[in-house]
């Protein structure tokens, strides 16, 4: 029938094949013909309805094991069947933790000997540090003056640990802000370092600045090394005799960018260490938590009990983050100026408080990219966006004079989507009230805070402070929202909570599509950090926003949360 029916639709010779009309003869005689087409024997077999069913038994008993592993399914859906039964047994948990852990094992590394990176601008003080950390910590680039503050690392060679630093360009007669604030960074990695390297460029000739530097390293006797760098070839290892000039007696002719004797460089300076061996902090066995009547059961905590909380310093540029983490740690960390965009780098420094350790990072101002040209304006701005997808909480830094942005808008939603939680840090608040010029009243805070929670609609969750970093005023109430809102990040809730929390609530009262409405039969906790929920439904559907809304609102308004975003996944049970 099939080759009839070719024969008979054969186009004429010297006439081009168009194609039929559907509702015409012909049309109608090419559907046939596409309809006799049969898959040949040895394909029919993959789409035959004993290889669909063996599929779809495969399909439902992998997801049936995956369930089982998430915790019992419930035989009754939760919605539009009346209310259930007091749950009295508590449904077992498959995420929850035998009552003892261990806490993560944290190094000290306080008494770790100390090796500093110093140089005049543009020698490649930064690409050494990036290659004895095996990283990318320190921005580099062939601009000058890239790098301004501390950066710190840790090195580990033939079983022995040290800390390396990395330091801004010395200039060390320059009058300028920037310049000497490298400067007085720099002498203090100098005080506390065991070791130093000086680098110098082997395709330049010695400048003074070069010669003031030698001055001052050989006047502080610590163990010193000169590490010509840019010697690519055995041919310019000549030229390094001219540096003997500097009167430093070790020299080494080494290249950052392509490794070149950076093993020798790590023999000479580990042999100027004193041998000691790092004592690493042995695993504590933590005590089974307690419950007592009237408490709650979910504990505060994740799978580990972490040694150190991250908090990233995050906001458009001169809001005031520079001076907040000085004013945080109680040191002078990080360069402070009135210049827009003076850090580049990321800056840390760890401090304790309330029994744990908190690591402040100090990123670069984050601004549009039309309004970045330089190439270490853009790079900062790319670290400052890694350095927050690594933290735990984000400090949103926004400038009381100026108000809320488009711009802060922006940064936060970098925040919210990365999953961190976030406090909103309203800086230079005694600018506007107490230390106002211009003659207007004092703002008002509830005001203000209304704004902010107008543009600022997706991070409702986000507790705000009001600040001057300044002057010091309300620093201790960031702290304890950096605590507070740390545990409730790691909070979790057990299933049995979880169902019987469902049976309260009315969803009637969401406002959902036709199209989106679902049937919830149960929901359990999956992750922590932030907290993630699995809907197990009738169907799977997309959550509409409005009951996603409503439902992070009930949650947040029985087991809290604040701070810390909450996501939702779907996974429809089959039938």
């Amino acid at each position: 029938m099939y080759e009839r029916l070719k024969e008979i639709m054969k186009p004429v010779k010297g006439t081009k094949a168009r194609k039929p009309k559907p509702h015409s003869l012909r049309g109608k005689r090419a559907a046939v013909a596409k309809a006799a087409r049969r898959p040949t024997p040895a394909t029919r077999g993959e789409h035959s309805r004993a290889e669909v069913k063996r599929k779809v038994a495969a399909k439902a008993a992998a997801e049936a094991s995956a369930a089982a592993r998430l915790g019992k399914i419930r035989k009754r859906p939760v919605q539009n069947q009346g209310p259930m039964g007091r749950i009295d047994a508590e449904l077992p948990d498959p995420l929850a933790l035998p009552p003892s852990f261990q806490r993560e094992v944290a190094i000290d590394t306080s008494s770790w000997p100390i090796l500093a990176i110093v140089g005049r601008p543009n020698v490649g003080k930064s690409t050494l540090f990036n290659r004895l950390t095996s990283s990318r910590r320190s921005i580099v680039g062939d601009e000058p003056g890239i790098t301004r503050d501390r950066i710190y690392g840790e090195i580990e060679w033939s079983g022995q640990h040290a800390r390396v630093v990395d330091t801004g360009g010395i200039l060390p007669d320059d009058p300028e802000l920037i310049p000497s604030e490298i400067f007085r960074q720099a002498r203090t990695a100098l005080d506390e370092a065991d070791s130093i390297v000086m680098v110098v460029d082997g395709r330049t000739a010695l400048a003074a600045p070069d010669y003031d530097l030698a001055r001052i390293l050989l006047r502080g006797g610590k163990p010193l090394l000169l590490a010509v760098n840019k010697i690519d070839t055995e041919k310019m290892e000549e030229q390094t005799a001219e540096y003997r000039r500097l009167g430093i007696r070790e020299i080494l002719p080494i290249s950052s960018e392509h490794g070149v004797g950076i093993g020798e460089l790590l023999d000479h300076v580990f042999a100027t260490f004193p041998k000691t061996e790092p004592a690493a902090a042995a695993p504590v066995e933590a005590e089974p938590e307690v419950a007592e009547e009237g408490e709650s059961r979910h504990r505060t905590h994740g799978e580990f009990q972490q040694h150190e909380t991250s908090i990233a310093i995050i906001g458009r540029p001169n809001v005031g983050k520079s001076t907040l983490l000085n004013v945080l740690t109680g040191s002078s960390r990080a360069i402070v100026s009135p210049i827009a965009g003076t850090t580049r780098d990321a800056v840390d420094e760890v401090m304790e408080y309330d029994g744990g350790l908190l690591r402040f990072v100090d990123t670069a101002g984050i601004r549009r990219k039309g309004k970045t040209r330089m190439m270490a304006e853009k790079l900062s701005v790319v670290m400052a966006r890694r350095h927050l997808e690594a933290a735990d909480v984000a400090l949103l830094i926004i400038d009381a004079t100026e108000g809320v942005t488009s711009n802060d808008a922006t940064i936060g939603g970098y925040a919210h989507e990365s999953g961190r939680s976030v406090i909103l840090v309203v800086n230079k608040w005694d600018l506007v009230t107490t230390g106002r010029t211009d003659g207007k009243p004092p703002a008002d805070k509830e005001i203000f805070e209304e704004q902010l929670r107008k543009v600022l609609k997706y991070l409702a969750y986000a507790p705000v402070v009001f600040i001057s970093a300044a002057e010091g005023k309300n620093i201790h109430t960031v702290l304890k929202l950096v605590k507070e809102v740390a545990a409730e990040r790691r909070k979790r809730v057990s299933t049995g909570q979880m169902n019987r929390f469902l049976e309260k609530i009315d969803f009637q009262r969401a406002t959902v599509p036709a199209a989106n409405k679902m049937r919830i039969f149960y929901m359990t906790q999956a992750a922590v950090a932030p907290p993630t929920f699995i809907l197990f439904t009738n169907r799977q559907v997309k959550l509409h926003f409005a009951f996603q809304r409503f439902l992070e609102n009930q949650i947040r308004a029985a087991f809290g949360f604040r701070g810390s975003p909450i996501w939702f996944k779907v996974r429809a049970r089959d039938k």
